[in-house]
């Protein structure tokens, strides 16, 4: 609920990186390809762990948060955002081992992936529209956002990017005094692709032209709910597809480029619904942001759903 959702914390895990050179025939990129993504896309190296499962590495996002500590009664909804569908069924959820480590289980657990990588952002719209109906003000909801990128289908988004797993946990209220409070949220479905992962030629066309447009919209309709103007941000902590997208998107809007948080892009690769948030706690580290500074988070999930949310820090 805009005007009462805060992020109170974020905490991130970030494996570490491997150089996509030595796995790009995998991601069946040629070596023409490889040197785009490099010297364009300013793609590098990516965060994987093969020795993880996704449990594992949403459960180191949150043992760096230390907020939670002590306060896990407080704690009423635990929300997994996903890019893809939830590979259990139900009630196997992921979330099921996770909430019994965290000492969680009296808390309400679901997963949503209805945005892909926008999912991260519904998430926390809805848990902050669920706590603003919790008859204790002092409830909280745990977000929890990063998956593996163990299969063919979800290791690259072609000519686009390579996914990355870092994993992201943050912890919302309904008190306006958090440390992050929302103040304008947009998100816009566009459902003539399908909901698909995996595009044909045509449709992945398609969507590389509405991409920019699309992006676009949804930072305008966010900036006007906020009732502030390009100019006033501070920081777009973006979601971390290539660097040349957001040359494109900067030209359209009139946004210098330094004022993109683009400093992990070269390192974690494109991690799902998590990127806006591991970006949140690196530029809060290297000062990017101080306390009044207004930021906005942008993510574009396929399928397609584009999303924008404006915070003030």
């Amino acid at each position: 609920m805009v005007g009462m959702t805060s992020i109170v914390a974020v905490s991130t895990c970030l494996p570490d990186t491997i150089p996509i050179a030595g796995f790009h025939r995998e991601l069946g990129l040629t070596d023409v390809q490889l040197r785009r993504y490099q010297r364009f896309y300013g793609l590098s190296e990516v965060c994987r762990d093969p020795q993880a499962d996704e449990t594992r590495l949403l459960l180191r996002a949150v043992a760096e948060l230390a907020e939670l500590r002590g306060q896990e009664q407080r704690v009423r909804y635990v929300v997994q955002a996903r890019t893809m569908p939830a590979p259990l069924p139900y009630p196997r959820t992921s979330l099921g081992p996770i909430q019994d480590e965290l000492g969680l289980r009296h808390a309400t657990g679901f997963v949503v992936s209805q945005h892909a990588c926008a999912s991260g952002m519904l998430a926390v719209d809805l848990a902050g529209t669920l706590l603003a109906a919790d008859p204790d003000p002092d409830a909280l909801a745990l977000v929890l956002t990063g998956e593996k990128a163990g299969t063919s289908h979800n290791q690259s988004i072609p000519d686009v990017t390579v996914m990355g797993e870092g994993t992201a946990a943050l912890l919302v209220s309904a008190d306006r005094t958090g440390r992050n409070r929302m103040l304008g949220y947009a998100a816009r479905t566009h459902s003539r692709f399908g909901d698909r992962f995996i595009m044909d030629d045509e449709a992945a066309a398609d969507f590389q032209d509405r991409y920019g447009p699309g992006l676009c919209e949804v930072i305008t309709a966010a900036l006007e709910e906020a009732g502030c103007a390009l100019d006033d941000l501070a920081l777009v902590l973006p979601h971390n597809v290539n660097r040349l997208s957001w040359i494109g998107v900067c030209r359209t809007l009139g946004l210098p480029l330094d004022r993109v948080f683009l400093d992990l892009v070269p390192h974690t690769g494109h991690c799902f619904c998590a990127d806006p948030f591991i970006n949140l706690q690196h530029a809060c580290e290297a000062g990017r942001l101080r306390p009044g500074d207004r930021y906005l988070m942008t993510s574009v999930g396929l399928g397609a759903t584009f999303a924008a949310m404006v915070f003030e820090h």
